[in-house]
């Protein structure tokens, strides 16, 4: 299956509460954190609802 490679590049800090936490669902902690998920429309439908905070690449 393919794979994402999230990195979150901007502060979730001053976002409201549901953008918060799917950031932290990602597994998303710090600045410049990289995590990998599977490509499933689950970890896409998170990681569209945050995408002005996040950098998606697919590996």
């Amino acid at each position: 299956m393919t794979k994402l490679r999230i990195t979150l590049v901007n502060s979730p800090i001053g976002r409201p509460e549901p953008q918060r936490i799917t950031v932290k669902s990602l597994g998303l902690t710090k600045l410049q954190q990289t995590v990998e998920h599977t490509d499933t429309p689950q970890i896409r439908g998170m990681v569209r609802k945050v995408s002005h905070l996040v950098k998606v690449e697919e590996v």
